[in-house]
């Protein structure tokens, strides 16, 4: 049975994925709990990534730090986590290397190498520790805001599998999808049926929004996202919420933000998603009127804006909000990617304070 969680007082982001209109624009932003804060480095100290990560009393304690530095600003907290502990469940040994990022030491590097893999992967044991952070969080949370679980889309996992890592050619993994296509489909189904169960029972655990990273969404031209891509995000979206049905739950917002495929707006509005996440090359008056009201859309200032003082975040702040028409409807105030880590917390905290004065909206 489902635990019983004290009810919200701020649904202000729930209402608007759901495209009601809202007295103002609910605000959060992508890794708002993260390494820019002076009190996750201090929570984190010289632990392991992953090992805070498996820690549900560390993660919950690092969910809740920006909620607490920017009271009444943000309305979301999203649990702390990491995509790549789905390749983790799956089998894959991931390591998170200081300044260099994840590292894989036995990347897919061939059809041959799916053998390391799992043949079947019990979610539930496998990534248990991410669903009791999420119960624990909603019990620290008591109701301030909803909370955010997610997941990275297949096609971005596949890639980290394949590559072993970041990558600026991503040689590996283009060698995979054109040399090997169905092996490539073989594994994205495997991929895509773990990333199911996975954000089913983060529901089931508490989350009561979801969201899909495509990450390199932008690495694939227009023809292969659709071929390697967008059918993945799609069986998500159906099959997350008849999953959470058949678990006793019920079927939250999701939203898709697949980085750098600007080309897929249109498809991405009609992929079974209520909220699509833009990066900062969208426009955001084109963005609106390709939506055309058929999802909520959240974004999507540049990230680096906030490296750009303060009068440079309100200008911006000011010519985004009009592009989405000033965000009583149809729009969740976020980045256009992740904060980074050089960010003064300051100024994120102006960039929240800016987008309520233009808004129009006060506490």
């Amino acid at each position: 049975m489902a635990e019983t969680f004290e009810p919200l007082s701020n649904d202000l982001i729930l209402r608007a994925a759901r495209g009601e209109p809202v007295e103002r624009p609910p605000m959060w932003v992508m890794r708002q709990a993260g390494r820019y804060l002076p009190e996750y480095n201090q929570v984190k100290g010289g632990r392991d990534f992953f090992s805070v990560c498996r820690d549900p009393e560390l993660a919950s304690t690092i969910t809740l730090q920006p909620i607490l530095r920017y009271a009444n600003l943000i309305d979301a907290a999203i649990i702390f986590s990491d995509i790549l502990v789905i390749p983790q469940a799956m089998g894959m040994t991931v390591e998170m290397l200081e300044a260099k990022g994840p590292h894989f030491p036995n990347p897919l590097r061939k059809p041959e190498d799916l053998s390391q893999l799992k043949p079947e992967v019990d979610v539930r044991a496998e990534l248990a520790y991410v669903f009791d952070a999420i119960r624990l969080t909603r019990r620290k949370l008591a109701g301030r805001v909803p909370l955010i679980g997610f997941v990275g889309a297949p096609w971005t996992l596949m890639s980290y599998m394949v590559e072993g890592g970041g990558s600026k050619t991503f040689m590996f993994v283009k060698t995979w999808i054109f040399k090997h296509p169905s092996a490539t489909h073989s594994l994205l189904a495997r991929i895509t049926d773990v990333c199911v169960d996975f954000l089913a029972y983060q529901v089931l655990a508490g989350a009561q929004m979801l969201q899909v990273f495509d990450s390199w969404a932008g690495e694939l031209s227009p023809h292969d996202f659709r071929t390697f891509s967008l059918p993945y995000i799609r069986q998500i979206s159906v099959r997350v919420p008849a999953r959470v049905r058949e678990l006793g739950g019920e079927p939250v917002p999701m939203t898709i933000f697949a980085k750098g495929a600007w080309y897929a707006l249109d498809e991405l509005c009609e992929s079974g998603y209520q909220v699509v996440g833009l990066d900062w090359t969208h426009d955001p008056e084109s963005a609106v009127a390709i939506a055309n009201g058929r999802v909520t859309l959240q974004g999507n200032m540049d990230p680096n804006v906030l490296y750009g003082g303060r009068e440079a975040i309100t200008r911006t702040v000011e010519r985004i909000a009009k592009g989405f028409g000033g965000g009583r409807r149809g729009w969740i105030v976020n980045l256009g990617h992740g904060i980074t880590p050089l960010v003064d917390p300051e100024d994120l905290r102006w960039f929240f304070e800016e987008t309520r004065r233009v808004t129009g909206a006060s506490e």
